[in-house]
């Protein structure tokens, strides 16, 4: 008898916002998903959309206000030119340890068989068209037709 021990088969990793660590979060983890074998597929929603969206994946930011990890009051999280400081600070960081950009991370994560779903409903409120998006992009999907790429043993969902 085939017995069902609890093993991750597939992730379902759900990106609803577009700042960069959110974005690299999500993208590390289905990355590493697929490096285990595991199966990974992302849907991108609301401003997670933003990671997919050709006129704006290169231009992701921090959020450095509301956002108690940064260690930052409020108020200075607020100034002019402060959420691009750290926006730059970030990005040269990731270049020093050799992290991929986001269109060249899309990339890595299609290659290695990621499947990438648009939220129809984020689609239709932001006025977006699937060529706006990423090529990678494998279709504008409900959240109903996500779920159901979610069925069966062993799928473990994130929302990020």
């Amino acid at each position: 008898m085939n017995e069902f021990h609890g093993e991750i088969r597939k992730m379902m990793i759900i990106l609803s916002k577009a700042t960069l660590d959110n974005v690299y979060a999500a993208f590390v983890l289905a990355n590493g998903a697929r490096m285990e074998g595991i199966e990974a597929e992302m849907f991108f929603t609301f401003f997670g959309l933003e990671a997919i969206h050709k006129g704006k994946l290169e231009h992701l930011h921090i959020a450095t206000v509301g956002n108690p990890a940064m260690h930052i009051p409020t108020l200075l999280g607020g100034l002019p030119g402060m959420e691009t400081l750290a926006t730059n600070m970030m990005k040269k960081e990731m270049e020093r340890i050799d992290m991929p950009d986001v269109h060249e991370f899309l990339d890595i994560l299609t290659a290695s068989g990621v499947k990438l779903w648009a939220c129809k409903l984020a689609m239709d409120m932001f006025h977006y068209k699937k060529e706006d998006l990423y090529e990678g992009v494998d279709d504008v999907i409900t959240v109903g037709d996500f779920y159901k790429k979610g069925e069966g043993l062993g799928t473990h969902m994130l929302f990020i």
